[in-house]
């Protein structure tokens, strides 16, 4: 599995092209300028991609403000825990809060389950449920490569604010040490903002929940 990262929009956030073979995800379209995009197309198209599926671990603005423009380009389905989908269900009034306009989204978005061995085309993951900077949060871990796409649960030596709606600290702490700390110490894991880190390193440094 190979990860490609774009950092984009105003939040700096991480939206990943996910390649396994010709087939890709994107996970997290957060992109809001058309030259964002337009890098992450190029790539799709350059290599001859068959774009799969957008996964999205949380449907906060910063997450999504790029989805719709995926969307108009490509026929394919986006998944979304349905674990308390007030945020997506609510997105004009979310996106208002941080200056955009936006009437939400024309579609629902089809049940991410929260399992292990999800299955989509050529990838696997598991999907672990772990809410406390969003009510409907997912990490998606690939134990066969790995990895840990962790959305804005778990930064480098940080972890997601958990003072917007639903944010509970001690619900993050938890799922942090439930659903993250117990993956391997080698695990990399890929964040929503910032830099990639690793399980291990984060249980000795990480100043917020240490393991």
């Amino acid at each position: 599995m190979n990860v490609i990262k774009y950092t984009v929009g105003p939040f700096a956030e991480n939206t990943y092209l996910i390649t396994e073979g010709e087939q890709a995800l994107i996970i997290d379209p957060g992109f809001l300028e058309d030259s964002e995009y337009q890098k992450l197309k190029n790539t799709i198209d350059d290599r001859d991609l068959d774009l799969f599926a957008v996964v999205l671990t949380h449907a906060h603005v910063d997450h999504v403000l790029g989805l719709q423009r995926v969307v108009d380009d490509f026929d394919l389905p986006v998944y979304l825990s349905e674990k308390d989908r007030y945020l997506w269900n609510n997105f004009g009034s979310q996106a208002a809060m941080f200056g955009f306009s936006s009437d939400g989204f024309s579609f629902d978005p089809d049940i991410l389950p929260i399992t292990d061995e999800w299955n989509i085309g050529n990838f696997s993951f598991d999907v672990r449920y772990t809410p406390g900077h969003a009510p409907d949060h997912v990490s998606l871990y690939s134990k066969s490569d790995g990895i840990v796409i962790a959305g804005d649960a778990l930064f480098r030596e940080g972890i997601g604010r958990t003072d917007l709606y639903k944010g509970d600290f001690k619900v993050l702490e938890r799922s942090i040490r439930e659903q993250l700390y117990s993956l391997p110490d080698g695990t990399v894991v890929y964040p929503g903002h910032g830099e990639k880190t690793t399980i291990g390193h984060e249980k000795k440094a990480n100043p917020f929940v240490t393991g």
